[in-house]
């Protein structure tokens, strides 16, 4: 069984930064790309970026290309997302994922998720 750990979230003004830290409980061939995703107060769960542990594929959505940076450390089983220059438009939970899938932005090709680390930014 595959868990996820997420964590880092936290209040922050805009124009902040916070880095948010997703540990799994062991790589395997159904992890081979983890995912961050957000989920705001009465709206869908959506992609933000994703990365695998070779680190050749990532991917960020177009709200947050140039602000957040996916990263990982293979030998910590630990993914990273390094968020600046926070707008309040980015206050939602924060979910890791973990998917079997190649580069993949579906929601629901994610098989294991964390409990989720709630990120507000205040204007």
């Amino acid at each position: 069984q595959v868990q996820l750990v997420d964590s880092g979230g936290g209040l922050v003004q805009a124009g902040g930064s916070l880095r948010l830290s997703c540990v799994v409980s062991r790589r395997t061939y159904n992890t081979a790309t983890m995912g961050w995703f957000r989920q705001a107060p009465g709206k869908e769960r959506e992609f933000v970026a994703c990365i695998t542990w070779s680190g050749s594929s990532t991917y960020d959505a177009d709200s947050v290309k140039g602000r957040f940076t996916i990263s990982s450390d293979n030998a910590k089983n630990t993914v990273y997302l390094q968020m600046n220059s926070l707008k309040p438009e980015d206050t939602a939970v924060y979910y890791c994922a973990a998917t079997g899938r190649i580069g993949e932005r579906r929601r629901e090709s994610y098989d294991y998720w964390g409990q989720g680390t709630q990120v507000t930014v205040s204007s």
